[in-house]
């Protein structure tokens, strides 16, 4: 982390001359009501599910604002995957090319630089793209078009940071063409809002314009964001009922009596852009971007060799693994020593804060024990690296053929490398490590091949630093072009759009895995896919202001290479059956604007066919850790959104806005899994998926329903605004493992309601875990003042005024059995005992910016 602050040190020196040129002109501001980004999006939590899709259109009430206004509960825009959302910036595409999720921790901090846009909902025309099923955005990030002059920007908060200080600077555009602008922002906390938390970030911008002539203009922007921040985990309600809080954090404990977080997440995606316009002429504008990052991900974790878990909520140590309190007729697991277990167990767990924490001191013990036996570390920190160096090149032509008709060309073409690996970065006071699948070890000897991840260093130890476990790279490569027309005229207005793409990826293996001796070093075949499609939209004017606007579209997309491997940690092997997606999404609806009142109400209906979804965990059934792979999956959203703004007075206004929505599986999906202990699937012979039974299961992470009623007060400066929201149907990310077939029938073996007497599945054998909702008030206050020199703004924002602390904000069920691998009951049951993470309470931020 030193090195990096280091090197972003000494880019902003390098620069620093740059701004000494004071010869300028003031510029205008975009006049477009600009969404902005909050800090709860902008990489605070990557190390959990990215939930928040940035959406926005000036002449649409909902949109405008949902993606502030719900951002506490990781609000997604009609439930769609992130990946359905895209990220431009100067025309160049920012979306991951793995996951196809964009990364917000890339632009993290820049929140002044990320207000110019220009947005694209689902049906709306745009000038970079053929819009997304979840819209898209295109920032500008051009010097030139910066508000003018300095800004100095402090806060104060008591969220994931506690301090902030921003400098913003832009030259404006001079007399001799010249635009220079910079950004330096931090964010700091020695522990945020939960316990055992820290966050260290620093963001800078740097750019330079120089418009040639009244043609050509060039401009070079690089930034970055380099983030340490120690991150929280989630926990089952148990877990937080026994801490009596609800922001509980098992992934801190002390050690010498100083507070030690295990997930420590290391995030720097240093980001260069080179931008050429060109004014053809009065009606033709060619635009090309080039663009080169290097993303560097690293998230360690604490884990654990020959030993038992050292987690202080795993779930043995917890009162309720000793005592069923969830079945009064269990009677094999309600006995008397049982509950005297309960008791013991629940008594020291809440003797003291340190019982429920990483007893960081044991582990150190343990381990210089160990390693006086010459034995290998017993408990140790590995960190799992996900870097990227993605290179970009994207050109669009803008023609204005007539006063009625726009039309729009362009290009993408993007690759990108993905090194994925896994090291060790602390062995805990152990002296050696071996590089041992220590999960093959029931199965195999150390005298066999299978019991080793790199047969070609079978014998090497490894130390801090090391690369272990896995190490391959994947390469992934695109191209294609888009174009759209659209035609204004009278009371209609519509476009088309349409697309191409074409898609490869490959894994190039660097260990060579003993369980696929001649299937894991080097470099796999190459899967090829082709993407397209087109949609189509617009509105009619009715007259009286009102208008009807409507859409659909149509297209396949390739899928992402982060879910196309099996098991890419151990070997080359893409995914059985796997196929383009087949997206189809449609909307309808109403818009009005009078004097009084801008309202807007429109009805989506989507669905996803043929997807596939990847995930990894330790399987119980099996004994094993296990990949799984789900395809064939098949998808539907559908809902209705709304966003009303009623105008009582100049200075007073009262918003409704909402959302009503479902987002579900329409079908059971195929599955494969494959055990690291045996390195085979489910059938041995690898050609027969199972079924697993997740039809009806709803998309997670989420509120379906999300209900708002906003006041606001602005006059003469003052802005004053109070939200009430309201949040309900929040489901958590469902286990595959326990809606497997043969799981289901060997779950019947021991439960009696798995299916009825005509053998039919029962659905609660299967129901997914839902989070509580509730009602949540937020709050803003502020000032503006004009001074003689510059302005000065002063808002404190509010957030859970009523301290809400019940309402879920996501997680996730647990992918384990509720019986052992001999049948035996287990007194815990896991399917009563989600992972869950709840809403802060009351938190606020104070800001006070200077501008001059």
């Amino acid at each position: 982390m030193q090195k990096k602050l280091t090197l972003t040190v000494m880019a902003l020196c390098i620069a620093h001359a740059s701004f000494a040129q004071s010869d300028s002109t003031a510029t205008e501001m975009a006049t477009t009501e600009a969404f902005t980004f909050t800090e709860a999006q902008l990489g605070e939590d990557d190390d959990m599910s990215q939930n928040v899709t940035i959406v926005n259109a000036s002449n649409n009430v909902y949109a405008s604002q949902v993606g502030y206004l719900f951002s506490p509960v990781r609000f997604r825009y009609r439930a769609y995957n992130q990946k359905y959302n895209e990220i431009y910036i100067n025309g160049a595409e920012m979306n991951d090319m793995e996951s196809g999720q964009f990364r917000y921790s890339m632009v993290g901090g820049l929140n002044q630089q990320t207000k110019g846009v220009e947005s694209a909902l689902p049906f709306e025309n745009n000038n970079f793209s053929m819009a997304a099923m979840g819209g898209s955005n295109n920032y500008n990030f051009r010097p030139a078009k910066q508000a003018a002059g300095h800004r100095l920007t402090l806060s104060a908060a008591n969220r994931n940071y506690k301090l902030r200080g921003a400098y913003n600077y832009a030259s404006g555009l001079s007399n001799s063409g010249w635009a220079f602008a910079g950004s330096i922002t931090y964010r700091w906390a020695n522990e945020g809002y939960v316990e055992g938390t820290f966050y260290n970030s620093l963001s800078y911008y740097l750019g330079i314009q120089k418009v040639i002539n009244d043609q050509h203009s060039i401009s070079l922007m690089t930034w970055g964001n380099p983030t340490e921040r120690a991150s929280q985990g989630a926990a089952t309600d148990e877990s937080y009922w026994i801490a009596n809080n609800r922001q509980y954090n098992p992934y801190w404990g002390y050690q010498n009596g100083k507070k030690r977080n295990s997930r420590v997440v290391n995030d720097y995606a240093p980001t260069a852009l080179l931008t050429w316009d060109w004014d053809i002429s009065q009606t033709m504008k060619l635009t090309t971007s080039l663009s080169g990052k290097y993303s560097m991900y690293k998230s360690t974790k604490l884990n654990y060799n020959s030993s038992e878990n050292p987690q202080p909520d795993y779930w043995k140590n917890l009162p309720s693994s000793y005592y069923d309190v969830w079945d009064e007729s269990d009677s094999y697991n309600r006995t008397a020593q049982g509950l005297a277990d309960w008791n013991t167990a629940y008594d020291y767990l809440t003797a003291s804060k340190e019982n429920r924490q990483i007893n960081w001191d044991r582990l150190y013990l343990s381990n210089q024990t160990a390693a006086q036996q010459g034995a290998d570390a017993m408990y140790y920190i590995q960190a799992k690296h996900n870097d990227n160096l993605t290179f970009g090149l994207s050109s669009s032509l803008k023609v204005d053929l007539n006063p009625n008709t726009l039309f729009n060309i362009g290009i993408q073409m993007r690759t990108n490398k993905g090194m994925h690996y896994q090291t060790m970065e602390d062995l805990l006071g152990a002296s050696s490590f071996h590089n041992y699948n220590t999960y093959a070890l029931g199965t195999y000897s150390l005298a066999q091949d299978q019991a080793y991840y790199d047969l070609n260093n079978k014998t090497a130890t490894v130390g801090v630093g090391d690369r272990f476990g896995y190490d391959y790279n994947l390469l992934v490569n695109k191209a294609g072009a888009w174009s759209s027309l659209q035609y204004n005229k009278g009371r209609l207005h519509s476009f088309v759009a349409g697309r191409i793409n074409g898609v490869s990826m490959q894994r190039d293996g660097k260990m060579r895995n003993g369980m696929y001796a001649d299937n894991s070093y080097g470099k796999s075949g190459t899967a090829r896919f082709f993407e397209g499609g087109g949609k189509f939209g617009g509105s009619v004017n009715v007259g009286g202001g009102s208008a009807i606007t409507f859409g659909a579209g149509y297209e396949w997309k390739a899928p992402q290479a982060s879910t196309a491997f099996v098991s890419p940690e151990m070997n080359n092997d893409f995914v059985l059956n796997l196929k383009d997606e087949r997206v189809f999404s449609s909307e309808i609806g109403y818009q009005l604007q009078n004097s009084w009142l801008k309202a807007n109400i429109s009805g989506f209906y989507s669905t996803v066919t043929d997807a596939t979804e990847w995930q990894q965990f330790y399987f119980d059934d099996i004994n094993s850790f296990s990949y799984v792979s789900l395809t064939g999956i098949n998808k539907v959203y559908y809902g209705v959104e709304w966003g009303l703004n009623f105008k009582v007075s100049p200075v007073f206004s009262i918003k409704t806005l909402g959302n009503i929505s479902e987002a579900k599986n329409t079908n059971n999906s195929n599955v494969w899994y494959m055990s690291s202990t045996s390195g085979l699937f489910n059938e041995a012979n690898g050609q027969k998926a199972e079924l697993c039974l997740n039809k009806n299961m709803r998309e997670a992470g989420t509120p379906l329903t999300a209900l708002s009623l906003i006041l606001s007060y602005h006059n003469h400066g003052w802005y004053i605004d109070l939200n009430g929201n309201y949040y309900d149907r929040i489901y958590l990310y469902y286990s595959p493992s326990y809606r497997y077939e043969s799981t289901l029938k060997t779950r019947a073996q021991v439960e009696a309601d798995v299916f009825d007497n005509n053998g039919n599945l029962n659905p609660d054998a299967v129901a997914q875990a839902k989070g509580k909702g509730g009602f949540m008030l937020d709050a803003s206050i502020g000032k503006s003042i004009y001074l003689k020199h510059g302005s000065l703004s002063i808002n404190l924002m509010i957030t859970n005024v009523l301290n809400n602390q019940n309402i879920c904000t996501g997680g996730y069920e647990q992918s384990r059995s509720e019986y052992t691998s001999s049948l035996n009951v287990r007194a815990y049951k896991f399917s009563d005992n989600p992972k869950k993470y709840y809403a802060y309470g009351t938190n606020g931020m104070l800001n006070i910016a200077y501008k001059f």
